[in-house]
């Protein structure tokens, strides 16, 4: 029988192993990490793979999105109308920024002035100008295209570009604000090829990711990377939670997908955090589940209809669950239900926190607004919610987001105006407060800047409208909600306090003495 020796190459790739994993060990690496390295890449583990084949397949799917818009032109007088510093545009240098800007997207000194249209010259007629670009991918065999709604915002006119440099014009078929996406549609008699979305549940950090787009307008770029991370919230809206990606994202790549080594679409590049305006390996994508369910709703009719609560809500912190007897610090606190709103007719109260919906339980304020956002409006939603130390349950029947929708907020004058001798100070907290002038609540007259409340933000101005959702409307009202949280084993109590920005809840210490 013969023997079939490890070639020269597994030799010395178990050799390397071997020798790291002592490194860790020596190096203090707790055993078990240094095994379970030794385990990962093991010989017949597949080595670092390649990407053309990925590639290869999905980049007839992959399309530059570029878009015009109606331009309102000016009067044209020796280019009198642009003022920069008190030169005129010609009197710029070549390579000036805003030369450059104009060369290629139209204006002043921008082109042969003969195809710049009828109307440049102050003639008082809009024109299309190139305005903004982007990239897209095909979704289905007859023609929807997946872009960003920021790159067609407002746009009247697109064209897509695919990857053999064919141009067809499209149109828009319908646009989410609120996700930053929209859908096209090039009617052609061709069968496009397309792509799918991937399983969110499968995506995990860690996993390899290829972006194809548009950066700068080269069109076709590919590059590489890693999910870097899960669940961001940048601050763009109240449904973010964007994929994290390190392959490099640059301008023109908004709207594109990341695909996963299947060539499926994992995200669709939205975002980076770049200071110098360039790839820093930071880029954010929208997750396929958010995309998947909003791209249907489009390409049936154009638009997204979303159920409705109503309310203003904020995180539930390590501090206000404590001040309300909470054992998580989970779930959404309502500082305000909207007039009129579901929520409100339901009976949900500004200091409730929604700790389910229809049994199942709310993380945070982010995942109520995505958790609402899935039922269509006038659904009836079981909402379960932690008001006065025991848990409740009401019956919401979900309205429609209003496309305009305005948040309640607080319109009040400075409450600064109340004589000195009313004034009082809360014992322990560092405020001192007086009656507000309109009865409501109790104005905070001054912050000691070492206090909790100073580090909570507390201001000189705001108003203290309740404690542990209890209204009150003087500083005695206060130290008897305090006392009794006390004598019930609280370390903290709940404060609403109201500014110009409008309500918000800080949990305060009460054990100060």
């Amino acid at each position: 029988m013969s023997i079939k020796r490890p070639s020269l190459k597994i030799i010395l790739q178990s050799s390397a192993v071997a020798g790291l994993a002592v490194v860790m060990l020596s190096t203090g690496v707790p055993a078990q990490i240094a095994q379970s390295y030794a385990d990962a890449v093991r010989v017949d583990a597949p080595q670092v793979p390649g990407f053309a084949n990925v590639v290869a397949a999905v980049s007839p799917a992959v399309v530059s999105v570029r878009v015009q818009s109606n331009v309102q032109p000016v009067a044209d007088d020796g280019n009198q109308s642009f003022n920069f510093g008190g030169r005129g545009f010609d009197d710029l240098p070549d390579d000036h920024p805003l030369k450059r800007f104009f060369r290629e997207f139209g204006g002043p000194g921008g082109g042969d002035r003969a195809e710049r249209g009828p109307g440049h010259r102050g003639e008082g007629k809009p024109h299309l100008r190139p305005t903004s670009q982007g990239s897209g991918f095909f979704i289905s065999e007859d023609g929807y295209i997946v872009t960003n709604n920021h790159v067609v915002a407002d746009g009247q006119a697109f064209t897509v570009v695919m990857n053999d440099g064919t141009e067809l014009d499209a149109k828009l078929i319908g646009k989410d604000p609120r996700t930053d996406l929209a859908v096209l549609k090039v009617d052609d008699k061709r069968k496009f090829t397309y792509v799918q979305f991937a399983d969110d549940d499968k995506v995990r950090v860690g996993d390899w990711v290829v972006a194809v787009g548009n950066p700068f307008g080269l069109g076709g770029t590919v590059t590489a990377g890693i999910v870097s991370a899960r669940g961001r919230d940048i601050g763009s809206g109240p449904y973010d939670d964007y994929i994290q990606v390190d392959a490099a994202v640059n301008r023109g790549n908004s709207g594109g997908p990341t695909f996963n080594l299947n060539g499926e679409v994992v995200g669709i590049n939205t975002a980076i955090f770049s200071p110098s305006g360039g790839n820093v390996g930071i880029a954010f994508a929208i997750p396929a589940s958010t995309a998947k369910d909003v791209v249907a709703d489009l390409m049936k009719d154009g638009k997204v209809d979303r159920g409705w609560l109503g309310v203003q809500i904020q995180p539930v912190t390590k501090d206000i669950a404590e001040s309300i007897g909470l054992s998580d610090a989970s779930g959404a606190l309502v500082v305000e239900p909207q007039e009129n709103s579901p929520g409100l007719k339901a009976g949900i109260k500004e200091g409730d926190v929604i700790t389910a919906v229809n049994g199942e339980t709310i993380k945070d304020a982010r995942d109520l607004a995505k958790r609402i956002a899935t039922f269509a409006p006038g659904t009836k939603v079981d909402v379960s919610i932690w008001r006065d130390g025991k848990a409740e349950s009401l019956a919401v029947t979900l309205g429609e987001l209003p496309t305009d929708q305005k948040q309640a907020s607080a319109d009040e004058d400075s409450q600064q105006e109340t004589a000195p001798s009313t004034e009082k100070a809360l014992a322990g907290l560092g405020v001192t407060v007086a009656p507000a002038e309109d009865g409501k609540g109790v104005a905070i007259m001054s912050v000691d800047p070492d206090s909790d409340a100073a580090d909570k933000g507390l201001k000189e101005g705001e108003k203290i409208t309740s404690v542990n959702n209890q209204a009150v409307a003087s500083a005695s009202d206060i130290q008897k909600v305090i006392e009794q949280a006390g004598k019930d084993g609280r370390k903290k109590a709940l404060f609403q306090i109201e500014s110009e920005g409008g309500s918000r809840f800080v949990a305060l210490p009460i054990n100060q003495g």
